[in-house]
C-alpha cells in the first residue's frame, strides 16, 4: 500500500467517525505499526487537518458549518434577531455593514445563547452604543455557525418567516 493511499485511508477513517481511534488499531487495520501512524498523522497535521491526539487516540476536529446571512431590521428587533438564531443550535460569530465610504466594517460577537444576547443588549444600552445598523439604515450582515448544518437551515427558515433576511 502507498502512502499516499494509507494517508486517504487515514483521514477517511477519522472522517468517518466522532470518537477517538488509537494508534494501535489504526495500525493494525492498515498493517503498518504505530510508529508508522504517528507519522502519518504528523504529515496529515502538516497538510492543513487539525487531528487532536487524546488520550483515548486521534479525532479529526470538526470545523462548525458556517453562513452569511443578510438581514435586515431595527433596534426593536436585535433581540428578536439573535435569539432566533440561538435558539436553533446556531451562534453569531459577528456582525458587519458594508459602508459606502469605510468599506466593511465588522464587530466580533460570539453570542452562543439567550445570556450572551442579553449581555450584548445591556453592553450597547449601558455604554450608550448605537448598533452597526445605524450606519447602514437596518442591513447588515452576520456570520453564523453550528456544528452542523440543520441547525444553521433552521435559523434560516426561521429568520425567512419573521421577515429579517434580506
Amino acid at each position: 500500500m502507498s502512502r499516499e493511499y494509507r494517508l486517504q485511508k487515514l483521514l477517511e477513517r477519522l472522517q468517518q467517525t466522532s470518537n477517538p481511534l488509537s494508534g494501535s488499531a489504526l495500525a493494525k487495520e492498515l498493517h503498518v505499526s504505530r510508529q508508522v501512524i504517528v507519522q502519518d498523522i504528523t504529515l496529515l497535521r502538516e497538510r492543513g487537518n487539525s487531528i487532536l491526539a487524546t488520550r483515548l487516540g486521534y479525532v479529526l476536529e470538526k470545523k462548525p458549518c458556517q453562513e452569511i446571512i443578510k438581514v435586515h431590521h431595527f433596534d426593536d428587533r436585535i433581540e428578536e434577531e439573535l435569539n432566533t438564531i440561538v435558539d436553533a443550535g446556531a451562534w453569531v460569530k459577528d456582525v458587519f455593514v458594508k459602508h459606502e465610504t469605510y468599506g466593511r466594517l465588522q464587530a466580533e460577537l460570539s453570542i452562543h445563547s439567550r445570556r450572551d444576547v442579553q449581555n450584548f443588549l445591556e453592553d450597547i444600552r449601558k455604554n450608550n452604543s448605537a448598533p452597526l445598523t445605524y450606519l447602514t439604515n437596518g442591513i447588515h450582515y452576520h456570520t453564523i455557525e453550528a456544528s452542523d448544518p440543520e441547525a444553521i437551515q433552521e435559523a434560516l427558515k426561521n429568520l425567512d418567516n419573521l421577515g429579517f433576511l434580506c
